[in-house]
């Protein structure tokens, strides 16, 4: 069975950076394309980033553009997300989430098959 664990997030002042990670077991990490999402209080999940199994392409939401960094490394069955500048409206609990297909860990519907039980980041003012 799949299964993926988060860890890395943390309380950060705004402007700091934190870096994420997501580990893979039970199946190859290179298996699956991978994704972040996040659920702030209140609000539905939401795409954040995604990497194809390569780790060749990959795509974020507009709000994290030039400051979040996603990576895998599959010799590790790990996944990373490096967040700089970070800014209170990045508090969240951010999840990882894997699947077979790009189309699934990408974008506003995230129906990827594997979840993580997600991790709190915190970013004060």
């Amino acid at each position: 069975q799949v299964r993926l664990v988060e860890s890395g997030g943390g309380l950060v002042q705004a402007g700091g950076s934190l870096r994420l990670s997501c580990a893979v077991s039970g199946r190859a990490s290179s298996s699956y394309a991978m994704g972040w999402f996040r659920q702030a209080p209140g609000k539905e999940r939401e795409f954040v980033a995604a990497i194809t199994r390569s780790g060749g392409m990959t795509e974020y939401t507009d709000p994290v553009k030039g400051r979040f960094t996603a990576s895998r490394d599959n010799a590790k069955n790990t996944m990373y997300l490096q967040m700089n500048s970070l800014k209170p409206e990045d508090t969240a609990v951010y999840f990882c989430a894997a699947d077979a297909l790009f189309s699934r860990v990408v974008g506003g519907s995230p129906t990827a098959d594997h979840w993580g039980q997600g991790t709190q980041v915190t970013v004060s003012s």
